[in-house]
């Protein structure tokens, strides 16, 4: 009895892996081993285009204000119905430890909902996560095509929305689940798993980025 319901509860995880990778998944191609747990990096060198779009203020923010920064990004909807909310809420940690570490370290998310994610739905969906804006910036203002092309070209991954059945079913659109740590060049340095992220080893990099 205690093996066949060991097997049952193994199944049902296994499914509700598969449940949030089709609801929030990515093509991602595979990490260099940051999320392994291996320690010695090789830098990604992915060179994010140039864009400039509206924060959640409302205000125009684009590549050119983090020029010669260190910063962070990431991809997420704020009807996401599984792993935006703890992504978010890990980049929140990330950023009060950047704060406590004094890393100066800017944060950009890109929604890859524009056209419901206006700058109050996104600044209303930052104060639920207790997020300070004073660097970190939910970017919308742009075409489903653009968002696509952006994470396609910068960060090497796929946004898709699929077509509901109906007004009920969840909103799901497929995107990157990944922390993207970006240079002061604005190429990509590495990239951490947004859903459990290794905050010591995104610590490591930051500092050693800053240092050059």
């Amino acid at each position: 009895m205690m093996k066949k319901r060991l097997k049952i509860l193994g199944w049902t995880a296994m499914l509700f892996s598969l449940v949030v990778l089709t609801a929030c998944g990515t093509d991602e191609p595979e990490n260099n081993g940051n999320d392994s747990g291996q320690k010695e990096q090789q830098a990604l060198n992915w060179e994010v285009p140039d864009f400039q779009y509206t924060d959640q203020d409302g205000e125009l923010f684009g590549l050119s204000d983090l020029d010669g920064k260190v910063w962070l990004a990431d991809t997420i909807f704020t009807r996401c119905p599984d792993v935006c909310p703890p992504m978010t809420a890990n980049m929140s940690r990330v950023q009060k430890t950047l704060d406590q570490e004094g890393l100066d370290v800017e944060i950009v998310s890109f929604s890859v909902d524009p056209e419901h994610d206006q700058p109050k739905v996104l600044e209303k969906f930052g104060e639920k996560h207790d997020v300070d804006f004073d660097n970190w910036h939910f970017l919308t203002g742009y075409s489903d095509q653009e968002i696509q092309k952006l994470v396609r070209d910068g960060f090497k991954g796929t946004v898709q929305k699929q077509e509901r059945k109906s007004e009920d079913d969840p909103l799901v659109i497929n995107h990157p689940v990944s922390f993207f740590l970006v240079d002061r060049n604005g190429t990509v340095y590495q990239r951490y798993d947004g859903i459990n992220p290794d905050v010591d080893q995104m610590m490591e990099d930051v500092k050693k980025l800053q240092q050059k």
